[in-house]
């Protein structure tokens, strides 16, 4: 099946959203009832602070958060914090101070003034159409704003009305005066996020049953397996443990010289893709086919262009002495073995 079809049901009683490009699953996101939507803003109250890692434990409705300031926070002071990513069992829930109010078209910063237009918007007469829009929906409201790529040809009223709303509801969190902890604002569910972030044209399906009409159910049985298959015969080994997620790369039949660096580059264009649908993050060790060190650094130019592409925070680490390589992956997800358990 050619083209981008974004389909929107549910996995058991969790709703859920998948993302099929040419008939393969490119995307899903899965809701989690037992753990806080990322976005999701707190009004929470400090609780200790912990100097060696210079953050602060801090108790919300859901349970403890860990903030990494200190400075100006003292033990019962109510702060605005926003969650930022998954939370592992028995760790605290990551969050931030610094606010955003993100939609599709728009996201306002109120700690960061400024208007910015996207970089992926090249267009200069673009440019000027969507600055002129950013003035006259932000006019007195002093908050900072990002208009996304999304933006780029879209009617200025659809975009004027994205900045309002978002105006609207940092308007409503940050004249909160509570005292208590309370959520104030809830992250976006699946479906939400879906028509937030997957912006390309694509065809929309709402149907109960999608997930089994469109093969994700299948797509779903062969991420349960920890192989990955790669283009040219090779594989890669996926395992997740309870300190971090090892990547085996193998040649398969390939007994040519340049197996290892072909089996390399496979796994350099397929790992994003592999992380994000399997849920991973933390610390990734690739231990990587056999191939010469002039090779290293094509390999390292496709790792970068290959997460270029991907919108979770990855850090390209390097090389380690055993001639592994590592990456630093944030854990914006819970893992998908964890959700279909």
């Amino acid at each position: 099946m050619k083209g981008r079809t974004i389909i929107l049901d549910t996995l058991g009683d969790a709703e859920a959203a998948a993302l099929m490009v040419d008939g393969q699953l490119e995307d899903l996101l899965v809701d989690q009832e037992d753990a806080p939507r990322v976005g999701t803003i707190y009004r929470a109250i400090a609780d200790r602070p912990v100097k060696g890692q210079g953050g602060m434990f801090l108790k919300t409705p859901d349970g403890s958060a860990f903030l990494r300031q200190i400075k100006g926070l003292a033990p019962g002071q109510p702060i605005l914090v926003q969650v930022t990513g998954y939370a592992e069992d028995g760790k605290a829930i990551p969050v931030t101070a610094k606010l955003l109010f993100k939609s599709r078209h728009a996201i306002v910063t109120p700690d960061a003034p400024g208007l910015n237009i996207s970089r992926r918007i090249r267009d200069e007469p673009e440019r000027d159409r969507l600055l002129e829009i950013a003035h006259g929906a932000m006019e007195g409201a002093g908050h900072g704003l990002i208009l996304r790529s999304s933006c780029a040809g879209v009617e200025g009223e659809a975009v004027a009305e994205d900045i309002e709303a978002m105006l609207d509801l940092v308007t409503t969190v940050l004249s909160d005066e509570g005292t208590e902890m309370e959520v104030l604002a809830e992250g976006d569910g699946p479906h939400v996020l879906a028509w937030r972030e997957w912006v390309e044209k694509a065809e929309i399906v709402t149907d109960s049953g999608g997930f089994e009409e469109h093969g994700v159910l299948d797509a779903l049985d062969a991420l349960a397996e920890d192989r990955v298959t790669l283009s040219g015969g090779a594989s890669m080994y996926v395992e997740p443990t309870r300190a971090l997620v090892a990547v085996d790369v193998n040649t398969g039949a390939d007994a040519s010289l340049a197996a290892g660096i072909k089996a390399n580059m496979a796994c350099a264009r397929a790992l994003p893709r592999a992380l994000r649908l399997k849920g991973l993050g933390g610390q990734i060790t690739l231990d990587l086919a056999p191939m010469p060190k002039k090779d290293r650094r094509p390999f390292e130019a496709a790792l970068r262009a290959a997460f270029k592409a991907d919108d979770v925070e990855t850090i390209l680490v390097g090389w380690t002495p055993l001639g592994h390589y590592e990456l630093q992956r944030k854990r914006a997800r819970a893992p998908l073995a964890q959700i279909l358990t």
